[in-house]
């Protein structure tokens, strides 16, 4: 099912993550990105992610395998339970794919993508903060 955003043609899922991350006309300026399943997010800066939080808790997750990683593309599950790597963009319902740069990573289904708050922003973990400065 197809429907017009303006100038092109776009899938639902696509007209949906075009509403909520880019709400005004022109190309995207804004650096950060927030891709959200159901347990967890992962916050992007550009095209690296630099922050991963439990949605529970509320805690920044300072070893988790996307930490400094980029997205190598998507995961598309089919109704028969294929689950197929592709290099597209995520959308909403796929999965993210970490392929690079370490072991592979395999996310659950993101339920939305969005533009984090101002304050989550600010509020983002240093790398530093996790080293342990008194250990031998």
């Amino acid at each position: 099912m197809n429907f017009s955003l303006g100038i092109e043609e776009t899938t639902l899922s696509e007209a949906l993550a075009t509403i909520i991350i880019n709400d005004r006309p022109g190309p995207e300026r804004r650096r950060h990105r927030m891709y959200v399943t159901r347990n967890t997010e992962y916050h992007f800066r550009d095209a690296v992610c630099i922050a991963v939080r439990d949605r529970r808790s509320g805690s920044w997750l300072p070893s988790h395998l996307a930490l400094q990683r980029k997205v190598s593309g998507r995961v598309i599950f089919h109704s028969n339970g294929v689950a197929i790597p592709n290099e597209g963009s995520p959308e909403i319902g796929e999965a993210l794919y970490f392929g690079e740069e370490g072991r592979e990573l395999v996310t659950s289904r993101l339920t939305s993508i969005e533009r984090p708050a101002k304050e989550l922003v600010v509020d983002y973990p240093t790398p530093s903060m996790f080293i342990d400065f008194d250990a031998d």
